[in-house]
């Protein structure tokens, strides 16, 4: 009988554990990747996304392979970014950038692109890009003030976190939510189960909890 592979993911984000909890799958190991992300001159947000999210999986698998463990596993990894237009928003971490993005966000559209990138057992490489646009309401001044006193933004890209508060700003949202919130679960467990992961395995367990 074949001994199951791991999954490892290449990120310490609870949402992103979280998202692959959602559809049964426990993730055997966090090596959380840390690395630049500073977009390159007239990157596309795109580009940035795929770039960032295989940056992430070669860091972690790099360190599989020092361990001796890398044909033991699926290395999961990504990232996401969110646009307006070619205009790349931070990951905010002061109030000040939150502030800046949820002004330029508000009242308009805007794009969420998240770059899936896996490194299976065998070496072989696959990733995926995702988008999903979302147009937030005109932001109040009071509303404003109020989000970023909840300090739920730190460390959010875009400087919103649409899972909490900030999904009371969304107006319309077109492709996948959970793309927004970090990981696309569709594509993901899509990508996963195309080379052999059964994502499936656990949900007799799970239902039966």
């Amino acid at each position: 009988m074949t001994t199951p592979k791991k999954l490892v993911l290449a990120s310490a984000s609870p949402r992103r554990v979280q998202i692959l909890q959602q559809a049964g799958i426990e993730p055997d190991r966090l090596i959380p990747a840390e690395i630049d992300e500073t977009p390159f001159k007239a990157e596309h947000p795109r580009s940035l996304a795929k770039r960032l999210a295989r940056e992430k999986a070669e860091k972690a698998l790099a360190r599989l392979q020092r361990e001796g463990e890398a044909n033991e596993a699926f290395v999961l990894a990504a990232d996401t970014v969110v646009a307006v237009g070619r205009r790349i928003l931070p990951k905010a971490e002061l109030a000040e950038e939150a502030s800046n993005c949820l002004r330029l966000l508000s009242g308009r559209s805007h794009r969420v692109y998240t770059g899936v990138c896996l490194f299976t057992p065998a070496g072989k490489l696959r990733h995926k890009l995702v988008e999903t646009r979302v147009r937030f309401k005109r932001i109040s001044r009071e509303e404003l003030e109020s989000y970023l006193a909840s300090g739920e933004w730190r460390g959010k890209a875009g400087g919103y976190a649409i899972q909490g508060l900030a999904g009371t700003f969304v107006v319309k949202l077109v492709g996948s939510y959970s793309n927004v919130v970090g990981l696309p679960l569709y594509e993901t467990v899509g990508l996963l189960s195309a080379d052999g992961f059964k994502a499936h395995l656990n949900w007799s367990a799970t239902t039966e909890a």
